[in-house]
């Protein structure tokens, strides 16, 4: 059977569940669509954040250890001593190349020519992978899953053999440009069928997993799913680690079987972008609160969403707010019901509904 009858086959029965988490993505995308009149201010701070997050959550995927506080001083160009060269390479390279997708995704192109380019850009910083930037592998490379300590700890699943790559990377990008150009099926799914196969093939050395997550940006935004740079696909990818290895694992170990079927893994990555999506358009109904608040009550507002529950004491004390001022937006906040006041007296705290 020829590779790309395989991946049309592969797409023709989609369970009910599935198609109804697509059908719910679509949904919200239009939600943003229609809803998205957030400031450039707005739009630029959540840019940064998510770039940092991001960055973060791929490295730490494939064992790193940088917090994103750690990512944030080494773009700003302060050194970390405790981490290895290696490291703030590997940062460094996806943050600047995940910054071009989100900044310039529409001049960008999807084919070979530029997947080898995004790799070359993905490890430019990393001395170690110099001599293989931007070629397919030459040598065998076994996926593993990695421990806390970025040891690896089991084979996840066989790669496609170096000699067959070149040959597999071309069907499989050339049948994801013909699906896309002749809308053979939904675009979610000939996305997750691209980035199943492509972890599966595996045609690089090193940076795979992280360069997965860079074409998933970008196939996503071509596709007008607009919100990719506001929300960290990356960072809901982390949260659910084990289940991405499950997912991949019972996919792949099924590739090139007669009981082939990549659901588990469509499972995974339509969970994932559905709570993406409700995060996005979340996003907008911050940006009304946003628009009613003065910069110090924002600043209470943001503390209450990042803790459990707080006084006004406390509130004061971290967002360095006077607390006459803070009781005044405490008093906003509840007249516009997006926080709650429980208990009386001095023992009064407030939390976020």
């Amino acid at each position: 059977m020829p590779k790309i009858k395989k991946f049309d086959q592969r797409l023709e029965h989609i369970p009910a569940d599935i198609v109804s988490k697509i059908g719910q993505i679509d949904e919200l995308k239009g939600q943003w669509i229609k809803g998205a009149q957030l400031s450039p201010q707005v739009l630029g701070r959540l840019k940064r954040s998510v770039l940092i997050t991001s960055t973060g959550a791929s490295t730490r995927i494939e064992g790193a250890m940088l917090s994103d506080e750690d990512v944030e001083k080494l773009m700003r160009g302060i050194n970390i001593q405790k981490f290895t060269n290696r490291d703030k390479q590997e940062v460094k390279g996806y943050y600047e190349l995940l910054e071009n997708i989100f900044n310039s995704w529409k001049n960008l192109r999807f084919n070979e020519s530029s997947i080898k380019h995004f790799h070359q850009e993905l490890l430019k910083h990393v001395e170690k992978d110099k001599a293989h930037r931007g070629e397919y592998k030459k040598r065998e490379n076994k996926v593993y899953m990695v421990d806390e300590d970025a040891k690896p700890i089991a084979v996840l699943f066989d790669t496609t053999p170096p000699y067959l790559t070149p040959k597999q990377m071309q069907e499989l990008v050339e049948w994801t440009q013909e699906a896309f150009k002749e809308k053979k099926c939904h675009p979610l799914l000939i996305i997750g069928n691209f980035l199943v196969e492509f972890l599966n093939i595996h045609p690089f050395q090193d940076g795979n997993g992280r360069l997965s997550r860079i074409l998933t940006n970008l196939l996503l935004l071509k596709e007008g799913y607009l919100y990719m740079p506001y929300i960290s696909h990356e960072k809901l990818v982390e949260d659910n680690k084990p289940d991405y290895y499950v997912a991949l694992r019972r996919s792949q170990k099924t590739i090139g079987t007669k009981q082939e079927s990549i659901m588990p893994w469509l499972d995974f990555f339509f969970t994932i972008f559905l709570k993406q999506s409700q995060m996005a358009v979340e996003l907008l109904s911050k940006e009304k609160i946003e628009k009613l608040l003065t910069e110090k009550q924002l600043a209470v507002w943001q503390y209450l969403e990042s803790t459990n529950e707080a006084t006004p004491g406390e509130i004061a004390k971290k967002t360095k707010v006077a607390q006459p001022t803070v009781r005044q937006a405490l008093d906003k906040l509840l007249r516009l019901k997006k926080i709650e006041r429980i208990g009386l007296g001095r023992s009064t705290k407030y939390r976020k509904l």
